[in-house]
């Protein structure tokens, strides 16, 4: 929970200076969160590689790996289409293809939009980066009520970048390789999944 409070103050300080005008000419040039990213799964991948229990438990599940992300899709498409009948204006397939993004906020909002409307794929990008944030600061609960596979659930398709380091601090590094597989899966299966959906209209 303290990790979770120390990302909140940070987010909320960064927030803060970018309101206040503060800035460093160094992060005017491109995207400097993308490189935070790259040194974040550079951290973590030397984590994954020095720790021997990530093999044994990749032995033990063998292709049980494999029913993580489709666990994942099957989970968030039963709960989209059950939320559907508590919202008014937003149909069963239009839920489902906004859970269907499963994180991945920018690519699924874009096909939403194009399929759609404007107004839905909004939706999707407030609905994906909650799903992000929320695995960010939930993690250590997730994973002390439901399990160490909670967070990468959670997570959907950013368990293979933005939420990995989180999820590798609490549900430990041998959870790591799982959790790059499920969202590197997620990832690939966004534009078809929406797209599918969005055929029974």
């Amino acid at each position: 929970m303290i990790g979770s409070i120390i990302i909140i103050l940070f987010f909320a300080a960064g927030v803060f200076a970018g309101i206040s005008g503060f800035s460093l000419n160094f992060l005017n040039i491109g995207d400097p969160s993308i490189y935070a990213l790259y040194l974040l799964m550079f951290l973590v991948g030397i984590g994954i590689g020095s720790d021997s229990n990530v093999w044994n438990v990749l032995k033990k599940m063998n292709f049980k790996i494999l029913l993580v992300p489709f666990t994942v899709i099957a989970g968030t498409l039963s709960g989209t289409y059950i939320c559907s009948f508590f919202l008014k204006d937003i149909g069963a397939l239009d839920s489902m293809a906004i859970g269907s993004g499963f994180g991945y906020y920018s690519l699924s909002s874009i096909i939403i939009s194009k399929i759609r409307n404007e107004t839905l794929g909004v939706m999707a990008l407030l609905a994906n980066i909650s799903r992000e944030i929320f695995t960010l600061l939930a993690a250590p609960l997730l994973v002390k009520y439901f399990g160490k596979l909670a967070p990468i659930a959670s997570g959907g398709a950013t368990s293979m970048d933005t939420t990995l380091p989180v999820i590798a601090k609490y549900s430990g590094k041998e959870y790591a390789v799982i959790s790059v597989f499920s969202g590197v899966v997620l990832t690939i299966l966004v534009p078809f999944i929406i797209t599918l959906i969005y055929r029974f209209i």
